[in-house]
């Protein structure tokens, strides 16, 4: 539930900033009339967003069980895919998201309504499919299956709370520290949703191994223990890995975390040409 939480935190506190952004444009430029379309576009992709995480899970219920984990495996290795992509390029954005959203509000507006619950829409669709996705593949292997809404519920909670609250200036917090946080946190995260898609794929008979452990401290971890919990919804550590499993957890979390980590070059303006007197 925590690594849930987490996902819901970050993908909530980035849609809410895209609305205020959008919102707190209209408002200033007064153009509050045209919130409604803004509200138009929010609401429309939180309810596609929504009936595809039903559609995931009602489609996948009726799949057999070898395809089930194939499906598993496959919506895993999407779903590190939109994070990693999602963290990095947050990363490089943060700084420009306003202006960069204002320019696109205000070009909508010159073309007419539709343009502006688009731009609205599709700053939000993204993010809510992304969590989606992100939600189906944190929470396979759930035993309580009301966990993973519980911890979802929280974390979309908490992103409004904290986006309410910056949009009334009642709270500053560092944006980029926060992202850069999260993002390591999420990093892990992802690691242990792409060791699962390897561990589906081995119990899929698509890769061999499932027996061949890497090592065994379920004695140390026993499943029931808090701390085990803790750290298989975090990082999915499981006591008794795989030796494909544990490759894969390795091969993405550490550089990835690298990179991510890894401070960015500052940029160089170009050189301003030097014209001589003819």
């Amino acid at each position: 539930m925590t690594a849930i939480y987490l996902i819901g935190l970050r993908e909530g506190l980035e849609i809410t900033l895209v609305v205020s952004i959008l919102v707190a444009f209209l408002v200033k430029s007064d153009r509050k009339p045209l919130l409604r379309l803004v509200w138009a576009g929010v609401a429309l992709a939180a309810a596609i967003s929504v009936g595809f995480a039903v559609l995931l899970q009602v489609g996948i219920a009726r799949l057999s069980s070898t395809h089930q984990e194939l499906f598993e495996a496959i919506a895993s290795f999407v779903a590190v895919a939109f994070v990693t992509w999602m963290i990095f390029w947050m990363r490089r954005m943060a700084r420009h998201m306003g202006r960069e959203l204002r320019g696109r509000m205000e070009s909508a507006i010159e073309v007419g309504p539709v343009a502006i619950a688009s731009v609205a829409f599709l700053a939000v669709i993204r993010e809510g499919l992304e969590t989606s996705i992100l939600f189906y593949a944190a929470a396979q292997g759930t035993a309580d299956s009301a966990k993973p809404l519980i911890g979802i519920s929280l974390g979309l909670l908490t992103a409004i709370v904290l986006g309410w609250l910056l949009y009334y200036s009642a709270v500053r917090i560092n944006l980029s520290t926060f992202f850069t946080w999260t993002g390591a946190l999420l990093v892990l995260v992802a690691a242990g949703i792409f060791k699962y898609g390897f561990h589906d794929l081995q119990e899929s008979n698509v890769l061999g191994g499932l027996n061949n452990l890497a090592f065994d401290v379920t004695s140390s971890f026993p499943p029931t223990a808090w701390y085990a919990e803790l750290l298989r919804g975090m990082v999915n550590f499981t006591p008794a890995p795989t030796v494909i499993e544990t490759i894969a957890w390795l091969a993405y979390g550490i550089p990835v975390l690298v990179l991510f980590l890894w401070p960015a070059r500052p940029h160089k303006p170009a050189p301003t040409p030097v014209t001589t007197a003819p």
